[in-house]
């Protein structure tokens, strides 16, 4: 798949903290309950943190007490790429950033309560957050 940002390895270890990189570009897991993102309430739109591509809107965002932020969807469907996952002897749908191909998190079809039904689980460190942008 090409995206829209293509940065080498190279350049994406030269852009990102080790642990970014882990999650961003190697597909990892932020522990549970550490993220900084998990408690943020404030009103705001969450970007990829690879590339600033938008991604979610605060309005979207619900408390799932899996340990992670976790949105009942994206900002728009072609914002993030969806991806069967066969790790880890299960299938889940890993979650992508369509504009670099960033790992996110999983999508799991488990959001009850929600409009959609989906619990977007995405790992904190993956995502900025800007307080007050457009809802």
């Amino acid at each position: 798949m090409t995206y829209a940002v293509d940065k080498s390895d190279e350049q994406w270890r030269s852009e990102l903290t080790p642990e970014q990189y882990a999650v961003l570009r190697e597909a990892g897991t932020e522990r549970p309950w550490t993220g900084e993102l998990l408690d943020e309430e404030r009103a705001g739109l969450y970007t990829c943190a690879a590339c600033g591509a938008e991604l979610f809107r605060s309005g979207t965002k619900f408390d799932s007490h899996c340990g992670w932020p976790s949105f009942y969807e994206s900002i728009r469907p072609e914002a993030v790429e969806l991806i069967e996952d066969n790790s880890h002897g299960m299938v889940r749908t890993e979650v992508r950033c369509a504009n670099c191909g960033s790992h996110l998190g999983h999508v799991f079809p488990d959001g009850f309560g929600t409009p959609t039904g989906d619990r977007y689980c995405m790992n904190s460190i993956s995502l900025n957050f800007s307080p007050g942008a457009a809802e």
